[in-house]
């Protein structure tokens, strides 16, 4: 599997940091699994939302054109217009473009906490299950979403979660159904964290 975790000024640090360390730890226990921190603008270093400076390894484009597998999404700084973060990206209305071209390009998408208002505005989330921060649960009740009282929500190739340590859950959920439970059990004994089992799955 090849992932991709999109990186933009104002992002939350757990909510892609937490992801980024499960991944690397379920390919250090074996999985066949490969994570690129990306940005759509070319961007060599972003600063989150708690001022963490994160350097990415590649344009979002150039990851695509390597037959990329999953786009995760992280939220932060919805509830601020003013600043740097998920609202800004989704007035701006760039990362929703190429996440909605990137699924429709058969891209399995996820978000955490409220990135889930960028998939939003791309249309994957339409009449679709779904989770987001409680902050931007109204939002989203505001669209098609049917969204899910869970920690984490799979749709097969939309998952979703709640607020920012929800991350780690989905991720953890995520190599557990690619991988198997063996290498998932792996990556929770190293990193000392017992994952919710609040997960909703939706029927296929």
């Amino acid at each position: 599997m090849d992932a991709a975790i999109l990186l933009f000024d104002g992002f939350d640090e757990l909510d892609a940091i937490g992801p980024f360390e499960v991944l690397e730890n379920a390919a250090n226990a074996g999985a066949d699994l490969d994570v690129t921190l990306c940005t759509v603008d070319g961007a060599d270093e972003v600063t989150a939302s708690h001022g963490l400076r994160v350097g990415a390894d590649a344009t979002l484009d150039a990851v695509a054109t390597d037959d990329l597998d999953l786009l995760l999404v992280p939220g932060g700084g919805w509830t601020d217009p003013d600043a740097p973060g998920v609202r800004r990206e989704y007035d701006r209305g760039t990362i929703p473009e190429a996440i909605a071209a990137l699924h429709a390009d058969g891209v399995a998408v996820a978000s955490v906490c409220t990135g889930a208002m960028l998939l939003s505005k791309a249309g994957v989330l339409d009449d679709r299950p779904a989770a987001t921060h409680a902050a931007a649960e109204p939002d989203l009740r505001d669209t098609t979403a049917d969204v899910r009282d869970a920690r984490v929500v799979d749709d097969g190739d939309i998952l979703t979660c709640g607020g920012v340590t929800s991350g780690l859950d989905l991720a953890i959920h995520l190599v557990a159904r690619e991988f198997g439970r063996g290498i998932a059990d792996q990556v929770t004994t190293e990193m000392e964290y017992e994952p919710s089992s609040d997960v909703h799955v939706a029927d296929g």
